[in-house]
């Protein structure tokens, strides 16, 4: 099943063409990783998937985005951010418990129940892995826990509204080797459940957990394939080259 159908994607910034004529379907239940160079559109690319570009100035696009078939366009903004969530670089917990920092999103949707919040608060750590680590803690600010375990929060936090897909904007780069493969075992158990989108700089991370590679320089898509096919036959040059660590 297809979850995104990309088709002549272009995207500018004022004068700068960020994308160029992308075309790709995004498969459902599956880890897309996106890699490329800095300048090369990846973070463009994965914020056109939930309208988080149209809030920067001068941004223009052409082409089309569909979401399950529908115009991302033509949807109410709210709910495609719903749907597509998104955990960024940095963790960004709120000032705030463990436990309202995971029942946030759900309480701003209206759910007021005390004890249905409380399930969904322990299905969503257990899902990010942090669960063992907090449950005796929830109510402990969220800024008490380590790097790795806020970048976990931030994901429970995502996965606390039931979106259809997760990006993840490079939600590894500031995480030490450990937490590293927490985060990935998470995406790993969640792609049964969820549409993962990764952007990553580390190009070994693209190749351990995507089950497709997209590769992306100079705002164009150069090359997309299973990433075990991509990893050891790419079609192009250039992605010989960036994998191989020629250039990047």
């Amino acid at each position: 099943m297809i979850k995104f159908n990309i088709k002549n994607l272009n995207i500018w910034f004022g004068h700068i063409h960020a994308l160029k004529d992308v075309t790709i379907d995004i498969t459902a239940n599956e880890i897309l990783s996106v890699i490329g160079p800095s300048n090369s559109g990846k973070t463009s690319f994965l914020r056109m998937l939930n309208r988080l570009n149209e809030l920067s100035e001068n941004f223009k696009m052409g082409g089309e985005v569909k979401f399950a078939g529908r115009n991302i366009n033509d949807m109410d903004a709210e709910l495609v951010r719903k749907k597509i969530g998104m955990v960024f670089a940095l963790p960004l917990p709120l000032p705030l418990s463990i436990f309202d920092n995971v029942a946030y999103g759900v309480k701003m949707y209206g759910l007021k129940n005390r004890k249905k919040q409380q399930e969904i608060v322990e299905k969503a750590l257990k899902q990010a892995y942090l669960w063992d680590e907090v449950k005796d803690r929830l109510q402990t600010s969220a800024f008490k826990l380590s790097g790795g375990q806020q970048q976990r929060l931030c994901i429970a936090r995502t996965l606390a509204v039931e979106p259809d897909v997760i990006l993840f904007d490079e939600p590894c780069s500031g995480l030490d080797p450990i937490s590293t493969a927490k985060v990935e075992e998470a995406m790993l158990k969640l792609k049964a459940n969820y549409t993962i989108v990764l952007v990553t700089n580390n190009v070994k991370q693209a190749a351990r957990v995507g089950g497709k590679t997209a590769f992306f320089l100079s705002g164009e898509l150069i090359e997309v394939d299973k990433t075990d096919k991509m990893f050891t036959a790419p079609q192009d040059k250039r992605t010989d080259d960036y994998i191989s660590g020629k250039f990047g």
